[in-house]
């Protein structure tokens, strides 16, 4: 009787335990200023023919309602085309004329915000904060005048290449691959003459895809702390995309910050053998709608095969303990001030970590940091603060 006795107070304070911690971490989630510094969202909804204000779930990974539910309270939308595109100054000043009219059309729900002050009075107002990153350099057309224009719409980063280097400088993907470079590596003085202005305007210094030669010419460049906006440590991961040791050391000295991707290939270094076994039992199927989408890259298949098949590709996406692992990995480099999130959210054809089908999982982040042991402030910092502080030094003047 004793023995049951025991068993039940047991299991009983067991159970309280767990309430009083999902009612914490939920708490601490509503109280802490998320700030998630990557959505590719708007070029869902140019691709995809939709608006971000209409329920999207099943159709992509964000929306207006989504954005609340996982208590994002600062969303940095992702302006992006590929190097292909003919006019990417004028698709990039269309896409952000799309968010001007979500906004126009709920001004009680998102407000466009272009600096500190502005971002603290909307998530004071309970709206969600919308900001602008330009994700690629050559969005300005190689026209500092553009990168003024963008500006006072209200761009307030710009990543300066995506994988495609620009004429004045060099992706991390072409910086690897000899093939596809036609050009020095790095900076050149064009490229000096735009982070400078960058650093003028207030408007931040992005290093993600860059080459590991155009990294270190902008941190020698650069009088502002810098954004790696959507970004993981290569110890743990070694893919080009990746920030090796020294790289974020840099950062840290710098006085920047590093927000990690949920990619699962810059996340997990095996999960492309398990992507290509998955792939490889779904060979046909794959090859089929290839041959009925051919206008359509090889990530839009990949996604109708990930949703048709979604218990079985559960088993292929690593935990979410893995986004932790990234941010330890970083904070015992350089400490719990130069690290956030950058989800990359919408522009990963659904490949994220268990327990982030979407934007709605974010809690599950603040709880996993929690149980890894991390204080109260400290996940204040990682999950919106640090960013906050970025913006706020970004502002200063010179």
């Amino acid at each position: 009787m004793k023995s049951y006795l025991f068993f039940i107070t047991f299991s009983f304070s067991m159970f309280s335990m767990h309430v009083v911690n999902a009612q914490s971490y939920k708490k601490i989630h509503r109280r802490a200023i998320l700030v998630d510094t990557h959505n590719d969202l708007l070029t869902q909804c140019f691709e995809k023919n939709v608006r971000f204000d209409d329920n999207l779930k099943g159709k992509t990974q964000s929306d207006l309602q989504r954005f609340a539910e996982g208590g994002v309270d600062v969303q940095v939308f992702s302006i992006w085309c590929d190097g292909k595109k003919e006019h990417p100054y004028n698709y990039a000043k269309t896409q952000i004329d799309t968010l001007y009219a979500t906004i126009q059309r709920h001004p009680g729900k998102i407000a466009l915000v272009k600096n500190s002050t502005d971002l603290l009075k909307a998530v004071k107002q309970k709206k969600l904060a919308a900001m602008i990153g330009v994700e690629g350099g050559h969005m300005i057309e190689n026209d500092i005048s553009n990168l003024d224009t963008l500006y006072n719409m209200g761009v307030r980063y710009m990543t300066l290449t995506w994988n495609n280097s620009t004429p004045w400088a060099t992706s991390a993907e072409e910086e690897t691959d000899d093939s596809l470079l036609h050009q020095p590596k790095g900076l050149n003085d064009f490229g000096k003459e735009i982070i400078h202005h960058m650093n003028e305007l207030g408007m931040l210094v992005d290093l993600s895809h860059v080459g590991e030669k155009t990294f270190w010419d902008a941190i020698a460049t650069t009088s502002k702390p810098v954004l790696v906006s959507h970004s993981c440590a290569y110890t743990i991961c070694p893919v080009f995309r990746n920030l090796k040791d020294d790289q974020i050391k840099a950062v840290g000295k710098n006085g920047g910050i590093i927000d990690i991707n949920f990619y699962n290939a810059f996340l997990d270094s095996n999960y492309i053998k398990r992507e290509m076994v998955f792939l490889s039992k779904h060979k046909n199927e794959k090859d089929s709608l290839l041959k009925i989408y051919p206008d359509k890259d090889k990530g839009m298949v990949f996604d109708i095969l990930n949703t048709k098949y979604k218990d079985e590709y559960f088993n292929v996406r690593p935990p979410l303990s893995l986004i932790i692992d990234h941010i330890d990995y970083i904070v015992k480099l350089i400490g719990v001030d130069h690290v956030g999130l950058g989800s990359d959210f919408d522009g990963v054809n659904n490949s994220t970590p268990q327990q982030l089908e979407d934007i709605t999982g974010y809690p599950q982040i603040t709880k996993a940091l929690l149980k890894r042991g991390y204080s109260r402030k400290d996940v204040f910092k990682i999950l919106g603060g640090n960013f906050i502080r970025l913006l706020e030094e970004n502002e200063e003047s010179n």
